[in-house]
């Protein structure tokens, strides 16, 4: 798949990992389109793409989204799913609190099911995409974490989320196959992000020795060459890919 030229919904495209990818792949040539809750910061956003307003838990304000892009755009030729939330709690905390079920469906609306909604919705218009000589019609990337492999204490609900994207990658390229659309998933590591930039040098520099090579947090470029490599690499398919620098939670 060529950049230049191909539309991309990146969803949590406001800031973050997304608002980074949003802003290569402009650089490069594409058309980005971005969804994002309402009150994401404006100002963040990557020049030249559009913005559409959708909480993805949503089905109303997804479907009400895609249509918009289909408007606009024509075609869509990438799906990014980077909208997420990563809530922390025990199930059972020293002070005997429960976790809360309703925090915990939640994080599982926004981060699985959020995702499949925006997925199958953006399959729908991929299909209409004339195949090229390979017979491929469009790309689904979703971001989980390697908290879906090795998630730590207060992370239950997190890693249920995002283990079940890492679950959903071979049934969904299986799926769509047949319409040539490929599904990739990334398992980001320790990044270098705005939720990052909350703790203090001490708890930066510590989160920095988690890697084991190179020695330093992920990047938003180093995010971006990954997605880039899936659309330049047709060859990619069904797989999960850690982009952690070997970095293993315990």
């Amino acid at each position: 798949m060529q950049i230049s030229g191909a539309t991309v919904l990146v969803t949590g495209g406001g800031s973050g990992l997304g608002a980074g990818l949003a802003r290569t792949l402009i650089q490069r040539g594409a058309r980005v389109a971005i969804v994002d809750l309402p009150s994401a910061d404006r100002s963040t956003l990557a020049p030249g793409a559009t913005f559409h307003e959708a909480d993805v838990s949503d089905p109303a304000q997804v479907e009400r989204a895609i249509k918009a892009i289909a408007v606009e755009h024509s075609r869509l030729d990438v799906c990014v799913n980077a909208a997420g939330v990563n809530p922390a709690a025990r199930v059972l905390s020293r002070r005997h609190e429960l976790h809360s079920l309703e925090l915990f469906r939640h994080t599982l609306n926004v981060n699985l099911v959020g995702a499949f909604d925006v997925i199958r919705h953006s399959v729908a218009l991929m299909s209409s995409n004339p195949p090229s000589d390979e017979g491929e019609r469009g790309l689904i990337v979703n971001v989980a974490s390697i908290a879906a492999l090795e998630g730590q204490a207060g992370q239950a609900a997190y890693s249920a989320s995002k283990g079940g994207l890492v679950a959903l990658t071979l049934p969904l390229a299986r799926d769509l196959a047949i319409w040539g659309i490929r599904v990739m998933t990334i398992c980001p590591g320790v990044m270098d992000t705005p939720m990052l930039a909350a703790l203090s040098a001490q708890q930066r520099e510590e989160a920095g020795r988690i890697p084991v090579f190179p020695k330093r947090l992920g990047t938003v470029a180093d995010f971006a060459r990954l997605v880039i490599t899936f659309m330049e690499t047709t060859g990619l398919n069904g797989e999960t890919v850690r982009l952690d620098s070997a970095a293993r939670l315990t």
